[in-house]
C-alpha cells in the first residue's frame, strides 16, 4: 500500500512523505504506483519551476519526502501542495485498497 502523509504546520501545508508500493499489479504495470509517482514528482518539480523555491527533498527506494521551510510557504506553494493532496484523494477514492492518506501536525520553533 502507498501511504502519503501530508505535513501540516498551523494553517499551512509544510510538505509530504509518500512511502510504499501499491501492489495493484506487477512492477512496470502498476497504474496506481505510476499515478502516485507522477503526482508527487510533478509536485516537487512545480515547487521549483512554478513557485521558484527549492524544497528539501529526499528520495530513497521509491519513497519521496518533500519539506518546505516556513519562509517558503507562499500562496503558490500552498496551491501546489493542495493540488497534490486533491490528486492523491482522487487516487485513494478510486483505489482505496492501495492508497492511504494521513495528515500529521508538526511542531516548529
Amino acid at each position: 500500500m502507498i501511504t502519503c502523509t501530508f505535513l501540516q504546520s498551523g494553517d499551512a501545508l509544510a510538505g509530504f512523505e509518500c512511502k510504499g508500493h501499491a501492489g495493484y499489479a506487477r512492477a512496470g504495470r502498476d497504474i496506481v504506483c505510476a499515478g502516485a509517482s507522477i503526482l508527487t514528482i510533478a509536485c516537487a518539480n512545480a515547487l521549483e519551476s512554478v513557485a521558484h523555491v527549492k524544497p528539501e527533498c529526499m528520495m530513497e527506494d521509491g519513497n519521496l519526502s518533500v519539506f518546505l521551510p516556513r519562509e517558503h510557504r507562499s500562496h503558490d506553494t500552498q496551491v501546489i501542495l493542495m493540488t497534490l493532496r486533491q490528486g492523491m484523494r482522487d487516487l485513494q477514492e478510486t483505489y482505496p485498497k492501495f492508497v492511504s492518506l494521513t495528515e500529521k501536525t508538526i511542531m516548529e520553533e
